[in-house]
C-alpha cells in the first residue's frame, strides 16, 4: 500500500503545498464513518491507516486516510481490487 503525505513532493513555479492538518483519533472516525474504538482496535492488532503520535496522542492525516480507505476496495465478496 502507498500512502500519500502532505510532506511529499515538491513545489512547482507559483504552486506553494498546503499544511499537513492532523485529526484527532475522533475526527479520523467520523471521517472514515467508523467507531473510534475500531481505529483504537486496528492500532493494536496492526491492519489499520498509518499514524502519528505527537506528544503520545494519535492524530492522523486525510491522505493517510484516504490511502487506507483506497487499500480496501473489493468488487465482490471473491476478489479484491488491486
Amino acid at each position: 500500500m502507498s500512502e500519500t503525505h502532505c510532506d511529499e513532493g515538491g513545489e512547482t513555479a507559483g504552486e506553494t503545498r498546503k499544511p499537513c492538518k492532523f485529526l484527532s483519533v475522533k475526527e479520523a472516525a467520523e471521517f472514515l464513518g467508523l467507531r473510534r474504538s475500531t481505529l483504537d482496535h486496528y492500532r493494536w492488532v496492526g491492519g489499520g491507516p498509518r499514524y502519528r503520535k505527537h506528544g503520545g496522542r494519535v492524530k492522523y492525516t486525510e491522505p493517510d486516510l484516504e490511502a487506507w480507505s483506497e487499500s480496501r476496495q473489493f468488487q465482490d465478496t471473491a476478489t479484491r481490487v488491486r
